[in-house]
């Protein structure tokens, strides 16, 4: 029926979204795709575009065949993200390094990935207990919940999104500090996309990935279960490079590029934890022919815990009952730790000594190339276990892009001062400006306007929207009279963040002015102007509270005032957003804002 419909007007442009999901080896296909393959037919003057932000040249070749697109134009930019930081870590005691690693950035935000929705709201109330600021997101929420949590995060109120990868589509929150995979992804597509929602404002972010084969093994699993034999070879596929990602001593960001056929052309500083530590391999014979005797003459029964329980001789019930204490291998591993053990354990299962068998219990295998070990001296190399974390400082300076020196109290003040401007407008505080800009201005000390427009990303309007109360504070934290430099022009003052107390009226303002006193409203002011529409907002907010005699009721319809007023009463002046959250969706933040002024003016 929407086809029908089409064909009576029919469109210039389909832009097809996700154009990875048309094909069977993109890390997401969706069979209902291949229907679009219909539009070339249907509509053969129109122009079509597939978009995606993650095609193998195997995946865009599927795509230009499925839609008929073999003749046209292809754009495509650097897989490369210069600015991330991407760390692999053993998932060893994980939920306490991730403790550790949030409350040392108790300023930052990010996001945490689970597979499963039980093990997102296992890690996210975990981390509520301990004190941090941490949401549960996935798709078994109502789309309410949801909602509510996205816009939490993305407004500041809460740091840190604990997500299944339902978390993220469409979110394009630009001051993402860390991105943590707590467990595996199936592919590395899907994990470029995730961690990619890291640093988007350029600035330095991590992307950390804790890493265990028994992950692997799990994800392995569930694979088996797939009916279709293409889809299990594409999945098997896909599991195989993340894994040989996350295990191989090779740079990161080397391996991920030329998984996109991308090479990596230099850097200037270590972009990942191989490039750090560079880990060499070394001769585990020794252990390898213990670790193989063991698993060999208890017979092949049993997996990666219970054989490291007998060569470190434990004596549990199953154990003494099994009679493996009677063993030469029981206890024959006591001088090495249950980390150590595990760690040789899934070396000799990635380099194909031994293998793991059975569903619900995988047990141990060994393979032709553990026989040669055992019985004809092959020699075992792996690559050395990485030594144990400890507490460290921040590391910003893992990439090229590390942010400028400043005072770390000011951008704080700087910080919630953005948070209180975006609540009051009802927008996320990026929009008012960025990490960067408070950085750089924590950092440059501006006291002027003029020197304020040489921060990054403060334009004219945001300089005159809100450049007077970064100025104040500035101010404030170096303990000066706010006093303008010779020959240089400073933006208003304003003592309290939430309440605009202009003593003059600027030249933008008066324009502002006279073009209401003319009859034009303040969208159309913004038109005229070439201004944002809560910049013109904020003047006539400023002019207002200077004494300017304006119709306000051309903004605010006087049966409109009692019940705005009341809300006052009710919830204070001091956030725009708790006022229009009392009196609900039909009040705009912009009456609010404007009766707000004319309340404070005339007391």
């Amino acid at each position: 029926s929407f086809l029908a419909l089409l064909a009576h007007n029919p469109p210039a442009l389909f832009a097809i979204d996700e154009a990875h999901c048309i094909s069977e080896w993109g890390h997401d296909f969706r069979p209902e795709y291949r229907e679009l393959r219909r539009l070339r037919r249907l509509f053969p003057a129109s122009t079509i575009g597939a978009f995606t932000a993650t095609a193998t040249r195997r995946v865009q070749a599927d795509i230009r065949h499925q839609l008929g697109l073999q003749q046209a134009r292809v754009f495509q930019r650097s897989f490369n993200r210069p600015n991330l930081f991407y760390d692999v870590r053993p998932k060893q005691d994980a939920f306490e390094q991730l403790v550790a690693y949030i409350r040392e950035r108790p300023d930052d935000s990010g996001i945490i990935y689970c597979q499963s929705r039980a093990g997102v709201e296992d890690v996210a109330g975990r981390l509520v207990a301990r004190g941090i600021s941490a949401v549960a997101y996935h798709a078994g929420l109502s789309n309410s919940e949801r909602k509510e949590r996205q816009d939490a995060f993305i407004n500041d109120d809460t740091r840190i999104v604990v997500a299944t990868i339902a978390f993220g589509m469409g979110i394009d929150k630009p001051d993402v500090r860390f991105v943590i995979h707590y467990d595996l992804p199936r592919n590395l597509e899907g994990y470029y996309q995730e961690s990619g929602r890291a640093g988007r404002d350029g600035e330095p972010a991590e992307c950390i990935l804790f890493y265990t084969y028994a992950d692997a093994a799990k994800a392995q699993f569930f694979i088996d279960q797939k009916r279709s034999p293409v889809e299990r070879e594409v999945a098997q596929q896909q599991l195989k490079h993340m894994v040989e990602w996350a295990s191989e001593p090779v740079c990161r960001r080397k391996m991920l590029l030329a998984y996109f056929d991308e090479e990596l052309e230099g850097q200037q500083a270590p972009c990942c934890d191989v490039c750090r530590s560079p880990r060499a391999r070394v001769d585990a014979t020794i252990p390898a022919q213990m670790f193989l005797s063991c698993v060999k003459r208890t017979r092949e029964r049993f997996g990666i815990g219970y054989i490291i329980d007998v060569l470190r001789g434990e004596t549990h019930e199953r154990i003494l009952r099994s009679g493996h204490n009677q063993l030469s291998t029981w206890g024959i591993g006591r001088d090495r730790s249950k980390v150590e053990w595990q760690h040789l354990a899934y070396e000799l299962l990635r380099e194909g000594y031994i293998r793991q068998a059975g569903e619900d219990y995988p047990i141990l295998q060994i393979t032709e190339l553990g026989n040669e070990v055992l019985f004809n001296g092959r020699k075992v190399d792996i690559i050395e276990r990485p030594p144990p974390r400890k507490r460290e400082k921040r590391r910003r300076e893992a990439t090229p892009t590390a942010p400028v020196q400043h005072d770390t109290r000011l951008f704080d003040a700087l910080r919630s001062a953005r948070k209180q401007l975006a609540d009051e407008r009802g927008v996320p505080p990026y929009v008012i400006c960025s990490d960067r800009s408070l950085r750089e201005m924590a950092a440059a000390l501006p006291r002027t306007n003029d020197a304020l427009l040489t921060i990054h990303g403060i334009g004219q309007h945001k300089a005159e929207s809100f450049g007077h109360v970064f100025l104040d504070i500035i101010d404030r934290h170096l303990g000066m009279a706010s006093l303008p430099a010779a020959g240089e022009r400073r933006m208003p003052q304003r003592p309290n963040v939430s309440l605009p107390n202009l003593n003059r009226i600027t030249p933008s303002i008066r324009s502002t002015i006279d073009l209401f006193h003319e009859g034009l409203d303040i969208d159309e002011i913004a038109i005229e102007r070439g201004l944002a529409t809560t910049t013109i907002e904020g003047q006539i907010e400023a002019a207002i509270l200077a004494g300017e005699d304006l119709d306000l009721q051309r903004i605010v319809p006087p049966e409109r005032w009692a019940a705005i007023d009341a809300a006052f009463d009710k919830v204070g002046t001091a956030s725009l957003r708790a006022v229009r959250e009392y009196l609900g969706d039909e009040y705009s933040y912009q009456e609010i804002r404007i009766a707000r002024a004319a309340r404070i003016a005339s007391r």
